[in-house]
């Protein structure tokens, strides 16, 4: 048992030796139209197409945040490995979502697919059309409970503290449900 443990740890020394460029992030990813839990998967599916998936965290429900939409949302958090830039991230996010039906009327209304990158490695990204890490997130209960099952001491790199902690100060009582395991 140790020698296969052994071996996998040799495998994954050997994969950061040899492209050490590769990035950590996480996206949230959710909708709240059609068949919530199919569009979950079909999102994961494309996105392990683009990137090497390392965690899921559980689906959870919760109702919608900021007023606008009219059902309950499905979200769940993603870990992945990538070389490609965070514009390029971004662009395959918003190409899964387009794919996935995604129409974008109104801010915050109900969505088929959102993919939102909530951490970039420890970058700090300020640009007009992205922001990281994701600046709503230490308010939102319903990014804080994915994110802190998949990586609770990640540490926030502007906030300077855990996703677990983050998650304990959070003033968002919104109750977030867990809906069921990663489908994969």
């Amino acid at each position: 048992m140790s020698e296969i443990k052994s071996f996998f740890l040799f495998l994954l020394v050997l994969n950061f030796e040899i492209n050490p460029l590769m990035e950590k992030v996480v996206l949230l990813i959710g909708g709240n139209l059609g068949d919530r839990e199919t569009l979950l998967k079909g999102a994961v599916f494309k996105l392990g197409k683009q990137f090497e998936i390392l965690k899921l965290s559980g689906i959870y429900e919760t109702a919608a945040w900021g007023g606008k939409s009219s059902g309950n949302y499905l979200n769940m958090a993603v870990l992945l490995s990538t070389d490609k830039s965070p514009m390029e991230v971004l662009e395959i996010g918003l190409e899964i979502e387009n794919e996935l039906g995604r129409e974008r009327e109104e801010k915050w209304g109900d969505r088929t697919m959102d993919i939102d990158i909530i951490y970039f490695g420890g970058q700090v990204i300020q640009t007009e059309r992205l922001k990281v890490p994701h600046p709503m997130m230490p308010n939102r209960r319903f990014v804080l409970v994915p994110i802190s099952e998949i990586l609770p001491d990640f540490i926030h790199p502007q906030l300077k503290i855990t996703n677990r902690d983050l998650l304990e100060k959070c003033l968002d009582e919104s109750e977030v449900k867990f809906f069921s395991v990663s489908p994969f």
